[in-house]
């Protein structure tokens, strides 16, 4: 993900004038920053565990989830066509439904999905690709150890820019390229066992069939996350309206597809059983691929990806808890900036210990889990949002998405987001916990706003604004 700024002043009183941003990013650059912003720890780490929910048919929860994702991808190029600004979903919720306490949620859950998606990565990171160098040190030590290494990187004002994000991009692809020359060997020479890719987990047809279908792909979404947030370097981003719809969509469509060839590759050299017991389930694929390659290097090029993934979030979410508590709907105090590092030290202890706890409690199944819930329930208010905005007319001609496609979009999010995807209760208590402290947090501002404001009144000096 990438860094995150909430939208327009949800507090009531007008954002403060800043200067504008340059527009550096062009028509390759944006893309390549989108394919590295969806690849990452999703297909690292969980292709195992959604194998073991959907079995050998592996393939099909990334089909599906390759098309949810580019039926809310839609609905986002529509929205930074028309809205060219930062901010994203939580611009796009304020614009169509103008109640600050939802803008509040929608961006509080961008910033906690963040979160958990670190923390998967941690997981990720303390796993079998970590094992393959030591098993001497305990899981959840790596991934705390993990954790507060990125939060120092944090402080000393890390600035991750577009260049480096293309270097990132290409190791990332390094490794899944690897995956599929391996996969591509094993055909060739008869290796592979393809009566896997028909093998269900579920016994027996119907709901059991459906609803194991459906977790499987609410699990593989996790894969597809990051391409939203491109949308936030739209104010850097030369000829936005016109740059985004090939950008967004040909970064999906790439994403996607190697998502699927990945897929397929897995479940035909290594049962379904093997992958789901992995943490590091491509690990698996290699070391089954009969060529010579070492696992160790591989590993290594996976703990780059999952590091980078587990980077840019923590980032993004300090920044996000920043800029909220600019617009004053989180505690002025969490917007304190290091002197002279000029970082969001308050924001990045915050998400630290939230994140110390992510990692101390859940697996990475469960925390990317908790990511791809937050993220559907934002997804499918963003598809609602581009309905309602369809009244708000805008001067320059931009993308418009066939209406059919919201209207999936919402639909597909909210039933992967429900409970017929049967994802373990903790997913939900999970997500509960950490939107309960957001909202403990917004209420504690709301009346310290509302304190300060009677206080300034009585004084006789300008009333405080809140919201």
């Amino acid at each position: 993900m990438a860094t995150s700024t909430p939208p327009t002043s949800t507090s009531g009183g007008a954002p403060e004038h800043q200067p504008s941003l340059k527009r550096a990013i062009g028509p390759k650059l944006l893309i390549l920053f989108v394919v590295g912003d969806i690849l990452g720890t999703g297909i690292y780490a969980t292709t195992g565990k959604v194998a073991g929910k959907v079995g050998g048919a592996l393939w099909l929860p990334f089909v599906i989830g390759f098309v949810v994702a580019l039926l809310t991808a839609a609905s986002y190029v529509e929205l930074v066509g028309k809205y060219p600004k930062a901010a994203g979903a939580a611009l796009y919720t304020q614009r169509a439904f103008k109640v600050p306490f939802l803008t509040f949620i929608i961006a509080f859950m961008v910033m906690c999905s963040g979160l958990s998606s670190a923390s998967a990565a941690a997981r990720a990171f303390s796993g079998d690709y970590f094992q393959e160098f030591t098993t001497a040190i305990p899981p959840t030590l790596i991934a705390i150890v993990f954790i507060l290494a990125l939060a120092s990187l944090a402080l000393r004002g890390v600035s991750e820019s577009v260049k480096t994000n293309v270097v990132l991009t290409i190791v990332e692809l390094t490794g899944l390229l690897i995956i599929l020359t391996i996969g591509t060997w094993a055909v060739l020479t008869g290796g592979g066992e393809p009566s896997r890719l028909g093998e269900f987990q579920a016994e027996g047809t119907g709901y059991a069939l459906l609803t194991s279908v459906l977790g499987a792909t609410a699990l593989g979404f996790f894969a597809f996350v990051g391409f939203e947030d491109s949308v936030n370097m739209a104010e850097e981003t030369k000829d936005p309206v016109r740059t985004f719809p090939r950008a967004i969509f040909t970064g999906v469509a790439v994403t996607g597809t190697i998502y699927v060839l990945v897929a397929l590759v897995s479940s035909l050299l290594v049962p379904y059983q093997t992958l789901e017991q992995s943490s590091g389930p491509l690990l698996e694929v290699v070391k089954a691929g009969g060529v010579s390659f070492p696992p160790k290097l591989f590993a290594a090029i996976a703990l780059f990806a999952v590091t980078n993934s587990a980077l840019i979030n923590i980032m993004m979410a300090s920044r996000l808890c920043y800029g909220l508590a600019n617009e004053k709907v989180l505690p002025k105090g969490m917007g304190r900036v290091l002197r002279h590092r000029r970082t969001p030290i308050t924001g990045i202890i915050f998400v630290t210990l939230l994140a110390i706890g992510l990692v101390s409690t859940g697996e990475i199944e469960g925390l990317g889990d908790t990511t791809a819930f937050l993220l559907l329930c934002v997804f499918a208010v963003v598809n609602v949002a581009v309905l309602v905005l369809r009244k708000d007319s805008v001067a320059h001609e931009h993308f418009r998405t066939p209406t059919i496609l919201p209207v999936l979009g919402a639909i597909t999010a909210i039933i992967l987001a429900s409970p017929l995807s049967e994802r373990a209760a903790d997913v939900y208590i999970r997500a509960g916990v950490l939107i309960g402290i957001g909202i403990v947090l917004w209420a504690v501002n709301k009346v310290w706003m509302k304190l300060r404001h009677e206080k300034e009144v009585a004084r006789g000096g300008p009333p405080e604004g809140f919201g």
